[in-house]
């Protein structure tokens, strides 16, 4: 029982890291239909610039701001010099575009910080452990992250369905002529939604950064789990990325924990673990696979036309 309880801990903080993650690139994709596969170099420059500052300064929270204000402006900075030529262009040249981005993020990170790995050390007041189960103390740090996770989706949610901008936002989706039409600068709009996207991942890549070695291409890895979410809870839904985050965390977490132990049952310790690690990795495309299947828009996507 207490290693459940451990493991869904686990599932659920890697489940809100993923939703920081995913919900910014839901965000892109759905209001400016952007497929920007440079997302997770936005998470790689939250990681890198938050493990410089934390380092210089010693102080997690300016390391926080710092990262995530990082990873907003360098967003803000694509948008205005790339993304923006994009919207009008067909998927495949975004995909192509984006990656390129990709390509010189990485290099752009180790000509400033160098080859060898960083990381942002567990601010002191959270390095601690708390005991929420009988007999089972767990990371504060871990509690923190999920904490984080629905503060930063509440907040998300409250400025997209209950403030003027989120009006502007959601119309957006479906009516920029017509918003433009209405005196909105639907420029600047896109520019902040992809600020914020941005802000999200960079934030994301923050409070992971203690459990990651900060190297090049750190955030490739959550990019690709990202995509994977988006698909399973439905291209465009906020809804859809909260619950494919945390069923896919969850999901990965208890396969990578328990399929060993399954395995361990008819093979040798050291063949059931390698087994148990190869299949619990394909654990969260099964589940995308079974996804489409039963419901091929994802969870909460809209059905085609």
């Amino acid at each position: 029982m207490q290693l459940f309880v451990e493991q869904t801990l686990n599932g659920l903080q890697l489940g809100f890291t993923l939703l920081m993650v995913s919900a910014g690139l839901t965000l892109i994709f759905g209001i400016m239909n952007i497929i920007n596969l440079a997302h997770g170099s936005l998470f790689m420059v939250g990681a890198f610039v938050a493990a410089d500052v934390g380092g210089r300064t010693g102080n997690y929270a300016v390391a926080l701001l710092a990262g995530t204000a990082a990873a907003a402006v360098v967003g803000m900075f694509v948008e205005f010099v790339l993304i923006r030529r994009l919207y009008l262009r067909d998927h495949l040249d975004q995909v192509l575009a984006t990656f390129a981005l990709v390509l010189m993020a990485n290099e752009a990170v180790q000509m400033i910080w160098g080859t060898r790995p960083g990381g942002v050390s567990t601010p002191a007041f959270l390095d601690r452990t708390v005991t929420v189960f009988p007999g089972l103390p767990y990371p504060a740090y871990r509690l923190a992250i999920i904490a984080a996770g629905i503060a930063a989706i509440s907040s998300l949610y409250l400025l997209v369905d209950r403030t003027r901008i989120g009006m502007w936002i959601r119309a957006g989706t479906t009516h920029r002529e017509l918003l433009g039409a209405f005196g909105v600068n639907v420029r600047l709009l896109y520019t902040l939604v992809f600020a914020i996207g941005a802000g999200l991942a960079g934030f994301a890549g923050v409070v992971a950064s203690p459990f990651l070695s900060v190297e090049s291409g750190v955030g490739d890895n959550f990019l690709i789990l990202s995509f994977v979410v988006i698909v399973v809870g439905g291209i465009g839904s906020l809804k859809g990325a909260v619950y494919g985050s945390l069923l896919l965390g969850l999901v990965d977490t208890w396969a990578r924990t328990y399929l060993p132990l399954g395995f361990d049952g008819f093979l040798d310790a050291s063949t059931a673990a390698t087994v148990g690690a190869s299949v619990a990795s394909a654990s969260i495309y099964v589940v995308m696979i079974v996804v489409l299947v039963v419901k091929p828009n994802g969870l909460f996507g809209l059905p085609d036309g």
